[in-house]
């Protein structure tokens, strides 16, 4: 899946969403959370065929072609050392993770 087609497709997505129903997505968190994709996308078939809105199908059915099947992460390993605070590497770990759970949190 190329990165600028899921977010063509989110934002194809989107415009229309907002136009036909007011509901407002987030395209960039489309495109980076696959489980959010595809609760957009079970909502435009459900809006489509509730309320007959049929031109949301073809783009709803897009999206979740390009869908990549959820990465499976291997667990970590506890007997190898975390980075300490200080370095780099540790803090910006940890500040990533920071924002991302603050972000869902907040605005979802």
């Amino acid at each position: 899946m190329s990165k600028n087609e899921a977010f063509a497709a989110a934002a194809h997505l989107h415009v229309l969403l907002r136009r036909k129903t007011g509901r407002v997505t987030d395209t960039e968190w489309m495109v980076s959370n696959a489980d959010y994709a595809r609760a957009i996308v079970r909502f435009a078939r459900e809006k489509a065929s509730s309320e007959g809105m049929v031109e949301l199908l073809p783009l709803a059915d897009r999206l979740e072609s390009l869908l990549a099947p959820p990465i499976a992460v291997p667990p970590r390993n506890e007997s190898r050392t975390p980075p300490s605070a200080g370095s780099a590497d540790g803090a910006m770990r940890s500040h990533t993770t920071d924002i991302s759970a603050r972000y869902v949190g907040r605005l979802r």
